[in-house]
């Protein structure tokens, strides 16, 4: 019994769309092809690996196990031939970069430069993504590291390296009432402190639910005895400024987009300074190539710069 990495390819494609004939385009062979492959596997293991319907295949029990090793013995493949490659100072290769919307793509924009002219024969294949999708393709061995903000608690059991910690700020329409006290200037320079409980009968845009920071706002918000006004939800916080800009609420900001000091908007600092942390993360006991942690060291000057 055999289980060539070919064969393990076009099983993991037909899991991964949980259609044939949409795994037989990605993998730019026939429909007939890819079942032929299929029909000769599940004939050599005495079982059935999917349940079949015209437009979902699932995993059948004895899949989800061939599956699981299979993402295994593909993982252990590339590990043997990046080790070596290292081994031997070879810069040639692939690797796939995960990274978040907007903050995420200012990161490689200004990075990928500075990595391409160190490793000119690396391909690199970025991937704007979620912090849970890229936390999914990194437990599955389809994305070598990721790039993200997430609390303490949002870790799974992949590798997480630390590059900052960042702090989140309350963040007013310039003409709030409140907004004259972000010109009482700590002598520290930073901004003053204000507490949430201040604001509590003010809308609040925030961050949709299953993004990583709603999790501390939300806990911000019990601290604080309150339960917001919550006037819209948003996967980008670029809108959460506009619409503070535009008089209609107030909102929890991470550093980095205050960064310039933006105007018409008044910040301040909370009295816990909550804070989260920007990460890399690669798969649990998989090898870290030469060039990806390289291209780890260039973000993380970016991000500390």
């Amino acid at each position: 019994m055999t289980m060539d990495t070919k064969q393990i390819e076009y099983m993991l494609m037909i899991a991964e769309e949980n259609n044939i004939t949409r795994a037989a385009q990605k993998l730019f062979i026939t429909q007939p092809a890819l079942n032929l492959q299929l029909l000769r596997l599940e004939k050599e293991l005495g079982t059935q690996l999917f349940h079949r319907s015209r437009t979902d295949w699932r995993p059948t029990e004895a899949g989800e196990i061939y599956l699981e090793n299979a993402r295994k013995m593909l993982q252990i493949k590339r590990d043997t031939y990046r080790r070596i490659g290292d081994m031997v100072e070879d810069k040639k290769g692939q690797l796939s970069v995960g990274f978040t919307p907007g903050r995420g793509s200012s990161m490689f924009s200004v990075v990928y430069p500075r990595f391409h002219r160190e490793y000119p024969e690396i391909t690199v294949s970025p991937r704007e993504l979620s912090v849970h999708t890229q936390q999914k393709l990194i437990a599955s061995g389809e994305l070598d590291i990721g790039f993200m903000t997430l609390c303490d608690s949002q870790r799974t059991s992949d590798t997480y390296i630390p590059i900052a910690r960042e702090e989140i700020f309350l963040v007013l329409p310039g003409d709030h009432p409140l907004s004259a006290r972000s010109q009482e200037m700590p002598k520290d320079g930073r901004y003053p402190t204000l507490d949430i409980a201040a604001v509590q009968s003010e809308p609040f845009v925030l961050m949709y639910r299953e993004s990583t920071i709603r999790q501390m706002v939300d806990s911000l918000f019990e601290e604080a005895g309150f339960t917001p006004n919550v006037l819209f939800e948003t996967s980008n916080t670029g809108t959460i400024l506009t619409m503070i800009r535009s008089r209609l609420c107030c909102g929890l900001i991470p550093a980095y987009y205050l960064r310039d000091r933006p105007e018409g908007v008044a910040c301040f600092r909370l009295p816990s300074r909550p804070t989260w942390e920007i990460t890399a993360s690669h798969r649990k006991n998989s090898y870290l190539t030469h060039s990806a942690a390289r291209f780890v060291e260039l973000a993380a000057e970016y991000w500390k710069s």
